[in-house]
Parts: structure tokens; C-alpha cells; sequence
């Protein structure tokens, strides 16, 4: 007997644990926290958004989006904590 099930498709997050489009965060997310850009950064690397997609669900700029993909590139998750530091000082 076949117990196949249909999986919902899923992308490796941030933290190693699959990310579907049902766990990322809600597209009424106030608070950009580095955890989450760096989810939405994975879910669109691993084509479960595409970036049209992802600004669009989340009312994002472009810059703003491929902003946090460089600092996930250059810095991986810290990268992305420090922008708010910055403007504080």
C-alpha cells in the first residue's frame, strides 16, 4: 500500500527548518525582524516566491527586498540586524 502523501511545496529556511507558504510570516507583518527577512530571502532563492511575488504579498520595494538578500550575502543573518542599529547611531 502506497502512503505517499502530497506535500505542499517547501524551501530550507534560515534555520534548516522547511519553510512552506503557509509558514511564512503573514503578509500584515509590521515588524521585520532578522529571522523573517532571511526566511523570505530563502523562500525566494528556493523559487517558493518569486521576488514579484514576495513585494507584493509583503508590500516591499525591490531595493528594499534585494537590499536584504546583499546583507544575507555578505553577513548572512547579522547582516540583517544591523540596519536598524545603524540608524541610530
Amino acid at each position: 500500500m502506497d502512503h505517499t502523501l502530497s506535500r505542499e511545496p517547501s524551501v530550507i529556511g534560515p534555520e534548516g527548518i522547511p519553510l512552506t507558504l503557509a509558514t511564512l510570516p503573514p503578509p500584515n507583518t509590521g515588524r521585520w525582524v532578522a529571522r523573517r527577512k532571511a526566511e523570505l530571502v530563502a523562500a525566494v532563492r528556493g523559487g517558493l516566491l518569486s521576488l514579484e511575488d514576495v513585494c507584493n504579498r509583503y508590500n516591499l520595494s525591490m531595493e528594499e527586498f534585494l537590499s536584504w538578500q546583499r546583507q544575507v550575502d555578505r553577513h548572512g543573518l547579522r547582516g540583517l540586524r544591523v540596519t536598524r542599529l545603524q540608524s541610530y547611531r
